[in-house]
């Protein structure tokens, strides 16, 4: 079958109409295919927006579709869409509440404990959140308090900035800001010299790098060196030595050996001192008296004998 144009025409305005209508009325919130219940309630003054939240126990379950003021009773009628699957009675309270304190105002469903289900299209009773307006005032309140105080903050910073760079003398910041450029130049200049100390002194540096890696890397040689050493050994032989050592010591602590009979017996020192006293006095008798020891006679005359005084013996 072969439409006509004028046909083909109708049917695209017929779809463009619907296409508005559907378009339109998603735009304004209400969805022509949705197939949620309708309720009504009213207010004394306006505090919602269309698609605002309606909750039950906090759970999101519809949004408010419509609201149209009536001037014969001066309230304000609000109608709202829930999900036809919730269940509630006509004798439950519809709350005005806010959420949070960043949030829009919501409905809230109160239930009411009976089995009179509210049907499409009931009308039921609210009632505003205790406080609310209070609350918001009290909350605008407390940002206007700390707004306030973060004003004065403010000014007391930029009151104390302002006596900090404020100059009675005649030139003021300009000698300020002389004498920090002053700074700057002389800063550069320093950093200039020391470029140029570096640059004169490069070879000197490079040598003293190059000496530093040889002893880093003699140092690891040593330490190589000492790691593979038997220090173990090394140290076993040397606490074997000491213990030798100690036991010498004790024994001559005790008296034991001669060395040990020497520091502990009295009568033997007594013994080699006068031995040593006596030997002293021979050498002295000996360098004065040298005759009485060596008797010497060319022609073979009889030497002279001495009696222990030194006198002549005369026979």
């Amino acid at each position: 079958m072969k439409l006509s144009l004028e046909v083909k025409t109708a049917i695209l305005v017929i779809l463009g109409i619907i296409f508005f209508i559907f378009g339109f009325s998603y735009l304004k919130g209400n969805n022509i295919l949705d197939s949620n219940n309708t309720y009504y309630t009213e207010f004394d003054y306006n505090a919602l927006s269309k698609s605002s939240s309606v909750t039950i126990k906090g759970n999101n379950i519809g949004k408010v579709t419509d609201i149209v003021y009536d001037i014969e009773t001066g309230k304000t009628r609000v109608a709202f869409s829930v999900d036809n699957n919730i269940k509630f009675s006509k004798n439950s309270i519809i709350r005005l509440y806010k959420p949070g304190f960043m949030d829009a105002n919501a409905l809230a469903i109160i239930s009411a404990k009976d089995n009179d289900i509210a049907n499409n299209g009931d009308f039921i009773k609210s009632e505003v959140e205790t406080n609310l307006v209070d609350k918001l005032t009290g909350n605008f309140s407390n940002i206007s308090t700390e707004l306030d105080s973060t004003l004065k903050s403010a000014d007391t910073l930029l009151v104390s900035l302002n006596s900090l760079v404020t100059d009675n003398s005649q030139n003021g910041i300009k000698n300020t800001l002389a004498e920090l450029n002053s700074t700057l130049k002389s800063y550069k200049n320093l950093s200039y010299s020391i470029n140029n100390v570096v640059k004169k002194n490069d070879a000197n540096i490079a040598t003293i790098l190059d000496n530093f890696k040889q002893a880093s890397n003699d140092l690891t040689v040593l330490s190589s060196e000492l790691k593979n050493a038997n220090l173990t050994k090394t140290v076993a032989s040397l606490e074997a030595t000491l213990d030798n050592v100690n036991g010498l010591l004790a024994n001559v602590q005790n008296g034991e050996g001669s060395l040990g009979k020497l520091m502990s017996d009295d009568k033997l020192y007594a013994n080699l001192e006068g031995a040593a006293l006596q030997m002293e006095q021979l050498l002295e008798d000996m360098k004065l008296n040298p005759k009485r020891y060596v008797h010497f006679s060319l022609f073979g005359k009889k030497a002279k004998q001495y009696d222990a005084d030194g006198n002549e013996i005369k026979k």
